[in-house]
């Protein structure tokens, strides 16, 4: 087998690339990155964990990049030209700021690692940037120090919205109103979700984040209906998404807390699977605490006798769960997270918020929760879609709506990547770029060469490239043996796309993957 130490790196680099996201290919970039820095070759070591950040960011283990994005930072300190391409040192604080997040998310980040990496974001950006003080307000609100949080947010908000390095500005709102409502301001929280919910959502993850983070500020300022509204039109989205999952705990705290148990317990029985593979911790422990309340206020109104179906996960056995008990379990989970976060931090904070969570009781009578059909669009918390001919930002809803318009089969995976198979061809789509607003589309043949027929796979792929316009074909060696060939599209959206011009895309990318794939089967 040939490995990068036997090859130049820059050329294992770009296979390491082509590896698909997991695992495999992290440890080769690790790898990578730790023989070049052996041969004293920073360039390619810089380059490898940058790429290598990215694959955990894929990955959803945001916790994993503090370490690379700690040595990138000490080698651009060494050689500051390295960065000389264009976005460099931007790409390296966004991955930075990162890097701190993990932080809320985990307790496997120590926090004097978090401190540092901010500490020196504040001397590379200046201490008033808008980036340092929301990360410092954040930072405080998670250690329980609600004074410095609030100097802080005032910073935050008089701060650049449009800062590269501040995170995706169309959902700084919600960012915001999460932290008003836990500091008991519900007025002020819906005022800060304003600019989103009156149309200018700016982020494909909106409006339904808004809409979430408006749901208990809703029935504590006595908008039970505007509520159930909302609820409706964002858990229609959040059911199937995967990187939604952090927005279902305050889906079932409105259920529990504004009376809509059953309803609630269906919510609950349907996302409860993916409280075994959460996003991070910090989701994990607010889904179980919301779902121990939403049981718990079950229990009392005489439905602890409903079973629900817990999936198996490592030593725990797949079984039917009655109600009652499900809260007992639920809760467990919730309070360990919380002391394991409150044990890293030296604080009692988040034991504390989650207790406060637990010992909720229900804000407003239940109102009648509308079908998805009867949400006019012209609801002021619910923006209709656009029209099959109306731009509008590239998202994963409309990425699967036009697969469904086409009657394709396919999974949605962990990171969002689109998988489907057609004729001879997997094809992979994928969002790429700072706001997922490039289409990537890329095609595996189901048939591999043998290794011995390299040279025939570059001919074969240079013929294609040469003859073709769509798509571009390439061959990669996994290293088994055998030679994968590969093509793929990219089309940038950055100014939005229509639903049938989607569509268009789609079939086009489609065809030509699977025209590619059976070219490639008829091979001798």
């Amino acid at each position: 087998m040939t490995t990068f130490r036997d090859r130049g790196l820059a050329d294992a680099l770009a296979d390491a690339r082509d590896l698909p996201d997991g695992e495999a290919r992290c440890a080769e970039l690790e790898r990578i990155a730790a023989r070049a820095d052996a041969t004293g070759d920073p360039r390619t070591a810089l380059a490898a964990r940058f790429a290598l950040v990215e694959a955990y960011l894929h990955l959803g283990e945001r916790w994993r990049t503090v370490e690379p994005v700690r040595r990138c930072l000490a080698t651009v300190d060494r050689q500051p030209e390295l960065l000389d391409g264009p976005g460099g040192a931007e790409r390296l604080r966004r991955h930075q700021r990162q890097a701190v997040e993990a932080l809320f998310g985990t307790p496997r980040v120590a926090l004097d690692q978090a401190r540092s990496l901010l500490d020196d974001l504040a001397d590379r950006l200046g201490p008033g940037a808008g980036p340092v003080a929301e990360l410092r307000c954040r930072l405080a609100d998670h250690l329980g120090d609600e004074p410095t949080a609030r100097r802080e947010y005032d910073r935050w908000s008089a701060g650049d919205a449009a800062d590269p390095v501040a995170g995706c500005a169309g959902c700084a709102p919600a960012r915001r109103a999460e932290l008003l409502a836990g500091w008991g301001e519900p007025a002020a929280a819906l005022a800060a979700l304003e600019p989103v919910l009156d149309g200018e959502p700016g982020c494909t993850d909106q409006p339904e984040r808004a809409l979430a983070a408006g749901l208990l500020p809703w029935l504590r300022t006595g908008e039970a209906e505007r509520a159930a509204r909302a609820h409706v039109r964002a858990y229609r989205r959040h059911r199937r998404e995967r990187a939604a999952f952090p927005q279902l705990a305050a889906h079932l705290r409105f259920c529990a807390l504004g009376g809509h148990l059953a309803h609630g317990l269906d919510v609950l029985a349907e996302q409860l699977p993916h409280l075994d593979h959460p996003a991070d911790d910090l989701s994990a422990m607010e889904f179980a605490a919301a779902g121990a309340l939403l049981c718990g206020l079950a229990t009392e109104a005489g439905l602890g006798g409903r079973r629900i179906h817990r999936p198996g996960h490592g030593p725990r056995p797949a079984a039917e769960v009655d109600v009652s008990t499900l809260a007992g379990q639920l809760q467990a989970l919730a309070t360990t997270l919380a002391g394991s976060f409150d044990a890293r931090n030296g604080t009692g904070h988040q034991s504390g918020r989650i207790a406060s969570w637990l010992a909720e009781r229900p804000l407003a009578e239940p109102v009648p929760l509308p079908a998805e059909d009867d949400i006019p669009d012209d609801d002021p918390a619910e923006p209709g879609p656009p029209g099959a001919e109306e731009p509008a930002p590239l998202s994963l809803r409309m990425l699967t709506a036009a697969l469904d318009a086409r009657g394709d089969a396919y999974t949605v995976e962990p990171d969002g990547t689109v998988v489907g198979r057609w004729g001879e061809a997997v094809v992979q789509f994928r969002r790429l770029g700072p706001q997922g607003e490039v289409l990537h589309a890329r095609a595996v043949a189901l048939r591999r060469l043998p290794a011995a027929r390299r040279a025939e796979a570059y001919a074969f792929c240079n013929a294609w490239n040469h003859d073709r316009l769509l798509p571009a074909a390439y061959v990669h060696d996994p290293g088994d043996g055998t030679l994968l060939l590969a093509a793929d599209v990219t089309t940038d959206l950055a100014y939005g796309v229509a639903r049938s011009q989607l569509v268009v895309l789609i079939t086009a990318a489609v065809s030509t993957g699977a025209a590619y794939a059976e070219a490639v089967a008829a091979l001798p």
